[in-house]
């Protein structure tokens, strides 16, 4: 009995799988890089990620990142399983002098219309 204890205390303490990516309004929101479907950027400084069909994160980044604005095409290099604050990752982006690194600053669940709103402003 005493070897499951902390098991069942490690259990109790987990996010369960359908409130990692939760609504908007929920507390933690992450995702996954391999998830990532598409992209938009803002700015220099703001990039929209599409994670499948539904789910849209906004990365604010720590400093202005040269050619994200004009790539087709990012990477996002994460420390852990899951981008869930901005200090889990970072943006990898091509340049003419070669992979500019980014690193994120925050990450913020938006819904969908949020992040129209936010990518219209661009």
């Amino acid at each position: 009995m005493k070897a499951l204890l902390p098991l069942l205390l490690l259990a109790a303490c987990a996010t369960p799988p359908d409130q990692a990516a939760g609504p908007a309004s929920s507390g933690r929101q992450c995702f996954r890089p391999a998830d990532v479907t598409g992209f938009r950027p803002v700015d220099r400084t703001t990039v929209i990620v599409s994670v499948g069909p539904r789910d849209r994160f906004r990365l604010d980044l720590m400093a202005p990142c040269p050619d994200v604005n004009w790539s087709e095409r990012i990477g996002i290099r994460s420390r852990t399983m899951r981008v869930c604050t901005g200090l889990d990752a970072e943006i990898v982006a091509p340049s003419s002098i070669g992979p500019q690194t980014c690193p994120v600053r925050m990450v913020t669940r938006l819904t969908r219309e949020e992040a129209d709103a936010l990518a219209a402003r661009s």
